[in-house]
């Protein structure tokens, strides 16, 4: 199982938010439940090729 985090914040009665890696990628829910289904269901498209040119985020190190 591969563990994910995720940013997730609530706007009026909606709970937005985006997976941290792919943070131009943004879903909702009207529960936190559902916020959390919707994301999974993002990152399987985004894995799995059907959304292309995908952005990543990552981490460079500098001496």
């Amino acid at each position: 199982m591969k563990t994910m985090r995720y940013v997730y914040w609530q706007e009026e009665e909606m709970w937005m938010g985006h997976l941290e890696e792919y943070p131009d990628y943004m879903t909702q829910g009207e529960t936190l439940e559902e916020l959390q289904e919707n994301l999974k269901d993002i990152y399987e498209d985004l894995a799995s090729g059907f959304i292309p040119h995908v952005r990543h985020v990552a981490e460079l190190q500098f001496a």
